[in-house]
């Protein structure tokens, strides 16, 4: 049996799908049937709205979901990232310089 991938639901749509149940506008199963729902996440929704009223899903609307460990792994290569343009920084440096003492000595010996 193949799983349908993951959907996501955004905030004005969990708020449409609450407003239209408590309002009554719309019964569970329609509300399910029209968007292809599971009820079980509809009633979840609508919980998480008597709990948080119109602030409920403010923080999946103001920052995406990472996981720690996607933290932890952009945090990693963030600081690899630094490491490797400070020795660009270094190696460029360094190539300056010797070019530099290259040209005066060419021009200390008359060449």
């Amino acid at each position: 049996m193949s799983q349908s991938p993951k959907r996501t639901f955004d905030r004005e749509f969990k708020l449409q799908v609450v407003r239209q149940l408590k309002s009554g506008e719309k019964r569970l199963a329609q509300v399910c049937r029209e968007h292809n729902l599971c009820q079980t996440l509809a009633r979840r929704w609508r919980e998480q709205y008597e709990q948080k009223g119109e602030n409920a899903w403010l923080e999946q609307a103001h920052s995406p979901h990472v996981a720690p460990d996607d933290k932890a792994r952009i945090a990693a290569l963030e600081a690899a990232l630094g490491r490797a343009h400070l020795e660009l920084d270094f190696l460029r440096h360094c190539l300056r310089e010797s070019g530099q003492k290259g040209v005066s000595a060419l021009h200390k010996s008359g060449r």
